[in-house]
Order: structure tokens, then sequence, then C-alpha cells
């Protein structure tokens, strides 16, 4: 964890550094190529001009000047990108070489850091059981290092569980217009096993909004228990303390086998309602992974059209 503002800092630097390096033409193209141009906006109207499209008509203004009017539109070209970061008692943890949440301000600030190539606004809501902080859109590569610090220095006082309905109406709620919405968490406890509950349908309902891609973070320890005998596990959400008998193979492969089915209700979720989903994990590379989600859109797009 951060525990001055020199660590704090030493962090941010190191992951500007580490996300700098990683993008490069081919990621900045494959991003502008994915989330660029995805719309229209209303322009303006002007009188029509033998050949323009029919279709393009204004039958409102046509009517009432009894002009022909059609109405232009515009590509979107500005977009705006929101991360909503879960900073819960359960992100901070990790068993590799870095925690779920510093993982978390890593893939933050390369998504971000594409985004501003593009010229794109971005902001950041960070969320346990509360709204923990609120940072409107905006422009600029100090914008991206400010989400990062905010991200990291979040670790310090995460606690609490994880309230993503609340986080997903506050976002409705600021964010109006259509936006590009990265959620970042580990979804422990979220109860999308059933699609049908609260959240799945705010899920649902907020991915329809927005153009929403999920980002689940794991550890390797969450999937499965070393045997290491007795141990006294706490939930970094809670605070309950459990003593559990890790050398036994049917605790260790009941919890196995729990974990597994949660992750695959997770997934099966995701696959049912169609929303986009970028997986990474803290002990493995997860650049890759972007770049798959980049390119995977793309070619829905490309479909689409």
């Amino acid at each position: 964890m951060a525990t001055d503002v020199k660590e704090l800092m030493a962090k941010v630097g190191k992951i500007r550094i580490l996300t700098n390096r990683l993008i490069d033409d081919q990621l900045a193209g494959d991003y502008h190529s994915t989330f660029k141009g995805q719309g229209v906006e209303f322009d303006e109207v002007r009188p029509y001009i033998a050949g323009d499209d029919v279709r393009s008509i204004d039958w409102n203004v046509t009517a009432r000047t009894g002009t022909p009017y059609i109405k232009r539109f515009a590509e979107e070209r500005e977009l705006t990108i929101m991360f909503a970061v879960d900073v819960s008692g359960s992100q901070s943890y990790g068993s590799v070489r870095r925690s779920k949440m510093e993982l978390a301000a890593e893939a933050t600030a390369l998504l971000a850091l594409t985004a501003i190539r593009n010229q794109d606004k971005i902001g950041l809501i960070l969320f346990s059981d509360r709204i923990v902080k609120y940072i409107p859109p905006r422009k600029g590569r100090d914008s991206v290092m400010r989400l990062v610090r905010e991200v990291l220095a979040a670790e310090d006082g995460a606690a609490g569980g994880t309230d993503i309905e609340g986080a997903l109406r506050f976002l409705n709620g600021v964010q109006k217009r259509r936006a590009v919405v990265f959620l970042v968490s580990d979804f422990l406890g979220a109860g999308l096993m059933d699609g049908d509950s609260r959240l799945g349908k705010l899920l649902r309902a907020t991915a329809r909004h927005h153009d929403m891609v999920c980002v689940p973070v794991t550890d390797p320890a969450e999937a499965e228990l070393p045997d290491v005998g007795l141990v006294e596990l706490e939930d970094p959400e809670t605070g309950a303390l459990e003593l559990v008998d890790t050398s036994s193979r049917a605790v260790r492969r009941a919890f196995a086998a729990k974990a597994a089915e949660e992750r695959e209700s997770l997934a099966r979720f995701f696959r049912k309602t169609g929303i986009d989903t970028l997986p990474i994990d803290t002990a493995k590379p997860y650049v890759d992974g972007v770049r798959a989600l980049f390119r995977r859109r793309a070619r829905k797009r490309r479909g689409a059209v």
C-alpha cells in the first residue's frame, strides 16, 4: 500500500513509464477504429438540394416553411470515457507482485492514455459501498495521471463491501450523454449468477444507454487454496474471520469448485447479455487482452455495417 506521498508518486511514475511503453501505433489505431465514429449527432437543417437523400428530409421544418429541408448530421468524434473502479476492501488483495487495485490502476492508465491520444475526455468514479470519489470528464495527460493517483491512493483506505448498483445509478445520474464505460471490479458477491437480480437488470439497462465494457479483476489465490495447514482467513469487505484447514483435500476442492462456479456464472451472464468483457489477472500480462478486445469490437462493428 502507498504509505506516503513519495511512495504514491513513485508508483504513479512507474505506471506512467510502463503504460507509455505498452501503447504503440497499432494499439492506438485499434482503439480509434473500435471507438471512433460510433454514432452521429444532429448538426443543422439546410434547404433540400436535388440529389439529396429524401430520407433525410425534416418533415416538420418542411411543413412549417413550405420549403423542403433536410437534416444534417455530423459524426461524433469526441468521446467521453468513464472509468468506474471498485475500491472496496477485496480490491486491496494480491498474492503475487501487485494487488488487484494496482492492476486496476495500470489497466485504467493504459486505456486512458490511449483515449487521450485520440483527444477523448476521461472521467472517474471510485466506489465501494458508497461513492468515494467522482472526477468529471476532461482532456489531457495530466487527467490520466490524476486518475491513476486517485485509484492508488484509495488503496490505503480500501474497506467495506461493493455496491455496484449504487455506482451505476450514480453514473447514470451524472453522465446523461452516451459514454464508453469501463466498469473495473472483482465482482465478488455481485450476485450476477441471477441475471434477473436488481443488479443484473440495472447493468443491462446501463449497457443499453452507454457502451459498456466490464473488467473483471482476479488473483490466482482466489481460484484455489494452497496446502498450508490451518489458516485464519479474513473477509476484507466484512472483516469476518474463519479458521480453515487448507491441508484438507476436500476443503481445497470445495473452495476451487465454488470459485470456478462463480467465475463461470459471471462469464455466462456477460455472454447472455452481450456485454463486452476485458478479464485481467494480477499474475498475467493484460495488454494482449486489451488488443483482443479492441479487435473483437472492430470486427463486430464491421459486421454490423
